[in-house]
Formats: C-alpha cells, structure tokens, sequence
C-alpha cells in the first residue's frame, strides 16, 4: 500500500510541477510578447483584406498548430463573419510524400509555397528549435517570393529568427512547454484578426 500512496505523491508532484512551470512561462512570455502579438495581427488583417492567403507549416505538434489555427481562421474563432484565406501546408499526404520522395523531406514546405505562395502573402513558420531544415526552406522561399513571414519560435529562436519579419520566441527549453505557448499566441492572433478586421463577438 505504502509503494501505491507514494506512487500517487510522486504523480502529484510532477503534475504540479508541470503548471508551475506552464504559469512562469506564461508570465516570462507576456511580458515579452504582447506588443509583438499586435504587430503580428495587424499584419495578417493587412494581407487578409489585400486578399492574400496566411500559409502555416511545422513539424510534429506544431504541424498539428498549423492545422488548428489554420481551421481557425477559415472557420471561426470568436466570432461569426465570412470565411478568411488560411491554408495549412502539412495537410496534404499526396503532395507531401510526394516531394519528400521525389525531391527531399526538406523541401515539402518550400516546393508548396513556390507554388502557392504569391507576393504579399504570408507564412507562418511553427518551430520548436528554430533550426528544422523544412522550415528553414520554406521561410527563404517565402522571402525569394515576395511574402512576409513570422517565426513561432522556442529556445534561443535557431536559425529561423534572423529570417523572419516579425518573431515570438518562446523563453523556455521545454518542447512542452513551448508547444502550449504557441496555442495561446495563436489563439491571440486569431482573436485579434477578427477583432482588426470589423468582426463582433457572437452571442454564446
């Protein structure tokens, strides 16, 4: 009975561990972050009236972002309005493996904006590391294309900082931690695309 009750102390702990340091986090982040945030959503609303397309890669997890505030922004968020230009670059098995197959893993996002991507778009590179070749790929095609493009960075910001108009990186080494501040950015982003382009709040 003693190695269950310990066990279930043992579980406790770590969990608490886990929101005390998803809170510092939080905290580190905001203070950093905000004004950030602000230009970064001012800038999606400019390219979604100019009637531009928001593109969104990652890996793993922060593929699984890219998907999510990609649905945000052509569903809803907050708020009932028309559907907006938002398009997940991880989506699509055929063209990834595809590319991965025919040309290389590194290229499955940058071949996608060569092709889709038009000037005054706008990618959204999600990276743990900073430093994921694919990603790093696809910000310098974005760049050669004439479209702007934000880090949602981690750690130190890797190499994907200096390639990026705008950046948030966030101040943990924790991939966990990481992941779950770039779900809040997004969130902000997302509320704050609708709230920059006109759109109320609809009734819950």
């Amino acid at each position: 009975m003693s190695n269950i009750l310990d066990s279930d102390n043992s579980l406790a702990s770590d969990t608490n561990n886990h929101f005390l340091e998803h809170q510092a986090v939080v905290v580190a982040l905001k203070d950093k972050c905000i004004g950030e945030i602000e230009k970064i959503a001012l800038l999606m609303a400019k390219v979604l009236r100019n009637g531009g397309t928001i593109f969104w890669c990652g890996n793993g997890g922060s593929a699984a972002d890219s998907q999510h505030f990609a649905a945000e922004l052509v569903g809803r968020f907050n708020r009932d309005r028309p559907a907006l230009r938002s398009v997940a670059l991880t989506t699509d098995s055929s063209t990834l493996t595809c590319i991965a197959n025919d040309f290389s893993f590194e290229d499955i996002f940058s071949r996608q904006i060569k092709a889709l991507g038009r000037r005054g778009d706008l990618l959204v590179g999600i990276s743990t590391s900073g430093n994921s070749t694919n990603i790093l790929r696809a910000l310098e095609a974005a760049k050669a294309g004439g479209l702007y493009s934000v880090g949602l960075l981690g750690k130190s910001g890797g190499t994907a900082k200096a390639l990026v108009d705008h950046v948030i990186v966030v101040p943990s080494d924790s991939t966990a931690r990481i992941q779950e501040m770039h779900v809040l950015v997004g969130h902000c982003l997302c509320d704050r695309v609708e709230m920059l382009l006109g759109y109320n709040a609809f009734e819950l």
